[in-house]
């Protein structure tokens, strides 16, 4: 099969009249200035996909259910006992039918793949299924049905805060010990096997979850995988890591831990130079969630500082409040200009493209934090490919790096036409050639959950 673009960003720049042949889940060919051939697939200007580094797919059935006022100040704290309430009742067929929904808008606002940040392992009861993964399954049965290339982070939650705290009711469905744990990593193991280009990786929750101790063995039961933990969100949990270690969260995991690529620090929101120093020397990616950040009022990385440094960052979606690629792109440099008083703060030199700088550090990050192939349009690469729509007003004569900065801060996920996943044509008219069967079982689920 052959697809022909108007133009596409290869590996050394923009290029006109691209045809890209492919070969089942990967590039074959990429020809430059070439005609189409009778048969292809005409389109207008590609890119390569962006990955999501981190999801929570249940959470985009709560979206909107957490912004009526309490009684006493909101926080993110706050918001959590909403989110404990809604997943009282979900089971596997429930999970499955929310994720595939949240999927299949990851996939039209050109996202190719995600790292699942999966912690909602038991029964309602607190009790494990009787296959330990079922939960994880679903996690799988959805990415298959939409097609979104897979990272599975199976999630290590033993306490409810720093130093070992027992966990709370609340918590019941998360938790786990380590024995217990590493049979779910085997039932992972078992359930991504099955999914063409899944990884599975590992998922300390965070340092108020997970003891030091427990920490150092999470590493061993994936050798080769990715590791995600939330760290240094609120500045509540600073206070507390304090409190308890006399040290700040990335401060307490630099110095405990061999932190290296392999980690995805998510978040680390309240970091001090040190401590943004050393995550850049480490070789770590930041994964960083504007949009979720902004609605819990999380507060703002120091982006422009940590990529001053050859700070590595992904992107992720988090609790899907809103699922947009570019929109996540377009709020981490609006936040900056908001911090600083300026404006292209994030487009490393004069004269540079804002978009494109912060779509190549979210391309090339997210990649190495979900332990994938960096998307490329190149033999050999994997055909993760989005097509933007060529009479989108946005887009009107825009040449080059403009498409993308149109894009982020102009067009958003209503400029996507197309978007291939591992070569499967995903999403077509910029709807998922699936999204009606996908939504009414969403619709379903959603009548049970809230009535």
């Amino acid at each position: 099969m052959a697809l022909w673009f108007e133009r596409a960003l290869l590996e050394d720049g923009w290029r006109d009249s691209v045809r890209v042949t492919l070969a089942g889940d990967t590039i074959a060919d990429v020809a430059p200035g070439a005609a189409p051939q009778p048969g292809d697939q005409c389109f207008g200007p590609a890119l390569p996909g962006i990955p999501n580094v981190h999801s929570h797919g249940f959470q985009r059935g709560m979206a909107g259910l957490a912004e009526r006022a309490g009684d006493d100040a909101d926080s993110f704290w706050t918001w959590r006992e909403a989110m404990y309430r809604f997943v009282d009742r979900l089971d596997p067929e429930g999970f499955a039918a929310i994720a595939a929904l949240a999927y299949a808008e990851m996939l039209e606002s050109g996202f190719t793949a995600v790292g699942e940040f999966h912690y909602l392992h038991h029964a309602p009861d607190g009790r494990a299924y009787a296959a330990p993964a079922r939960m994880a399954q679903a996690v799988v049965e959805a990415a298959s049905e939409t097609g979104i290339g897979l990272s599975l982070l199976p999630v290590f939650y033993a306490h409810s805060g720093f130093g070992g705290a027992p966990p709370s009711p609340s918590q019941r469905r998360f938790v786990h010990d380590c024995d217990s744990f590493a049979r779910l990593i085997d039932g992972c193991r078992t359930a991504v096997s099955g999914l063409d280009g899944a990884v599975l990786g590992v998922a300390p929750h965070s340092l108020r979850a997970v003891t030091p101790d427990e920490l150092a063995d999470l590493a061993a039961l994936v050798p080769d995988g990715p590791i995600h933990i939330h760290v240094a969100e609120q500045q509540a949990e600073v206070d507390a890591c304090l409190a308890w270690s006399g040290r700040r969260p990335v401060a307490f995991l630099l110095d405990t831990i061999a932190i290296d690529p392999r980690w995805c620090l998510v978040h680390a929101t309240h970091v001090d130079d040190a401590e943004l120093t050393g995550i850049a020397r480490s070789g770590a990616v930041v994964g960083l969630c504007p949009i979720t950040e902004a609605n819990l009022g999380d507060g703002l990385f120091p982006a422009r500082a940590f990529l001053e440094q050859g700070g590595r960052i992904g992107i992720g979606s988090d609790s899907n409040v809103e699922i947009d690629a570019a929109g996540e792109l377009r709020l981490l440099e609006y936040g900056q200009r908001l911090a600083h008083g300026g404006r292209n703060l994030l487009a490393a030199g004069p004269g540079r493209s804002t978009g494109r700088n912060l779509y190549d550090a979210a391309r090339t990050g997210g990649a190495q934090a979900l332990g994938r192939i960096r998307p490329a349009i190149a033999p050999g690469a994997v055909a993760d490919i989005v097509a933007l729509r060529a009479d989108a007003p946005a887009l009107v004569a825009r040449p080059g790096d403009a498409l993308i900065d149109s894009w982020v801060f102009a067009g958003g996920r209503g400029v996507v036409e197309s978007v291939w996943s591992r070569g499967r044509r995903c999403v077509s008219g910029g709807r998922h050639v699936a999204r009606d069967a996908i939504a009414a079982r969403y619709r379903q689920t959603l009548g049970k959950l809230l009535d």
